[in-house]
């Protein structure tokens, strides 16, 4: 580690970086309109364009399957045998006891001779699995591991989440900068005890702090992980072609990065709030996923996430090369996004089991 003692910037001792990505998006999609009709009548206004749903055959695992197999086709000649460790973070698990990690492990062929591991942090639970990733690989305990952001993201019914929780999110194969199409220049984290969102132990629903979750909550610990990382880096947004945020709704990231000098043509790419809703664990990467299917060699990316509870972490990415060949070798993000099939409030519910008898 480098940096002074209030900032300090999280870099392993060797060069590490994204070997392949891979994204998926479920097709169906309730437009925001249909929850305003149901529980507002028409005239509650509506935060996003729609969301994404899941069918009643998908759930994080079959999900972080897809994305997995996407990242491995992007990283090509991999031997699946050389990832030393698979790693889901997730709000929506789909087993209580058992992990998602093995299931997938297990399926893109890394198994036995792997670690395997199911990660919570709310919406930051793909990018704590991401920092484990980077100093695993960076400390020399593996050649590559898996790091992947999923969720089917629950909603009380008529609640305001329930316009934007989403599902979908993306995978990452970190290794040897040698190998990336985008290495890690460095991460900073910020972390309070912030309760804005919650959920206990047997609740089917979240709950929230309202407006509070915006400040001192998302804002808080947004700017303070994207100040941190830049102040320690000595960047500035004008040195990032492309930035991302965690996206609970359209507002809120186009905020921060004002807030921060961002352009909305920098965060334009990988802002998809308004079409897939809030992924949760997988909304900053799944941003990152569309940044990168568009992204050139030597740009630079600015990554920042947020989960409630609450903490973001941010991360300087610069790309290489190999960029190029490797866009080509899975379908884009932007492909998952157009994939679309409509819904109605019915249909949604019996998907994702709001019925319970």
């Amino acid at each position: 580690m480098t940096g002074s003692e209030h900032s300090t910037i999280l870099k392993p001792d060797r060069d590490v970086g994204i070997v392949g990505y891979g994204a998926y998006v479920p097709r169906y999609r309730l437009p925001a309109a249909e929850v305003e009709r149901i529980w507002t009548n028409g005239k509650g206004g509506t935060p996003i364009k729609e969301k994404s749903v899941p069918g009643l055959d998908e759930d994080v695992a079959t999900m972080s399957i897809e994305a997995a197999r996407n990242a491995m086709a992007r990283a090509g000649d991999v031997n699946p045998a050389l990832i030393r460790a698979v790693w889901v973070g997730s709000e929506s698990h789909p087993y209580a006891v058992k992990p998602t990690s093995t299931i997938v492990a297990e399926t893109i062929g890394a198994t036995p001779h792997t670690q395997a591991a199911d990660w919570e942090f709310a919406c930051k639970a793909g990018t704590e699995a991401l920092q484990a990733a980077i100093g695993f690989v960076g400390s020399g305990m593996a050649r590559y591991a898996m790091a992947i952001g999923m969720d089917t993201a629950q909603a009380r019914p008529g609640d305001a989440l329930e316009y934007t929780a989403g599902a979908g999110g993306a995978a990452y194969l970190v290794g040897p900068a040698d190998e990336a199409l985008a290495v890690f220049e460095g991460s900073f984290s910020y972390v309070t005890d912030t309760p804005d969102f919650w959920r206990r132990a047997h609740q089917h629903y979240p709950s929230h702090g309202g407006r509070f979750t915006g400040e001192p909550a998302y804002f808080r610990h947004s700017l303070g992980a994207a100040r941190g990382l830049m102040e320690a880096l000595g960047t500035k947004p004008a040195d990032y072609t492309y930035a991302v945020f965690h996206q609970p709704n359209a507002k809120f990231p186009q905020t921060a990065a004002k807030q921060l000098g961002f352009s909305r043509e920098q965060i334009g790419p990988g802002l998809l709030a308004d079409d897939i809703g809030n992924t949760y664990a997988g909304s900053s990467l799944i941003g990152l996923s569309a940044v990168l299917d568009v992204a050139a060699p030597g740009d630079r990316v600015l990554l920042v996430s947020y989960g409630s509870g609450a903490g973001s972490d941010a991360f300087s990415l610069r790309v290489t090369g190999a960029i190029l060949e490797r866009q080509k070798r899975a379908p884009q993000t932007q492909e998952y996004v157009a994939r679309r099939k409509e819904v109605d409030y019915g249909t949604y519910v019996r998907f994702v089991g709001k019925l319970r008898v």
